[in-house]
């Protein structure tokens, strides 16, 4: 199924892209626009399509998937790819900057990330969520809210609010994977069916969920440290003498 309203804000966040590009007179900065545009692509397929269906139709491993692409796929994909000038315009008012400073650090960031992934994976939530659809967008905006809160201090292109040093982006995504992991092991390890499913297998359904989140909560990370860390060393001077 397509929903238009999805489409509708793909739309926008890509013709804002290439206005601000346009109107910067800059070469096309290829590496943002192939994160940016790609992080529009999982948007799209979390949001629209079968993988959405599966999920309406209330199959778990479908619904972690979809929260896959959102969280570790489409928001640091859009963050990083994100031109600075549109994001130091969104934080030139100083009320805005003073909020997304303290939103962004890295305490604040991955303890707001860990609360909205724990509270959506509750039974309870999660039902609700199977029920309505203004929460189902609920559920979904303030997940990829979060998520690019916590990319941030990785990620952020911003001039106004920059990514933290390369060590201490190193540090940071130690802990980033750590929400994730525990709830994808409180799904795959549970005895008792958790949440509603179409499924005829519902308990195998939930382990499967769990295991499709825990494999890239450690994966994914594992991907941004890699990459932190070669450009931490590219960006070292040459101490070797000269001959």
């Amino acid at each position: 199924m397509i929903h238009p309203e999805a489409l509708a804000l793909v739309v926008a966040l890509g013709g804002a892209w290439l206005a601000a590009w346009r109107a910067s007179g800059r070469p096309l900065p290829r590496a943002q626009a192939t994160a940016f545009f790609g992080g529009l692509l999982a948007l799209t397929m979390a949001l629209n399509g079968p993988l959405h269906d599966l999920a309406e139709r209330s199959l778990v491993s479908a619904h972690m998937i979809q929260h896959l692409l959102l969280v570790l796929v489409a928001a640091p994909c859009l963050l990083a790819g994100a031109l600075p000038v549109l994001l130091d315009r969104a934080l030139a008012p100083r009320g805005v900057r003073a909020v997304v400073t303290i939103a962004t650090r890295p305490v604040t960031a991955l303890g707001l990330y860990a609360a909205i992934l724990i509270v959506w994976h509750l039974p309870g939530p999660y039902a609700l969520t199977t029920r309505s659809d203004l929460w189902h967008v609920v559920a979904h905006g303030s997940l990829v809210a979060v998520a690019v809160l916590a990319w941030w201090p990785v990620v952020s292109p911003s001039r106004r609010l920059p990514a933290l040093p390369y060590g201490a982006r190193i540090l940071y995504l130690f802990a980033f994977g750590m929400p994730m992991t525990v709830v994808a092991a409180m799904i795959t390890g549970a005895e008792v069916v958790l949440y509603p499913t179409a499924s005829a297998t519902p308990i195998e359904d939930q382990r499967l969920a769990g295991v499709l989140m825990w494999v890239p909560a450690g994966i994914v990370p594992l991907i941004a440290f890699t990459i932190v860390f070669f450009r931490w060393c590219a960006a070292e001077p040459d101490d070797a003498p000269e001959a």
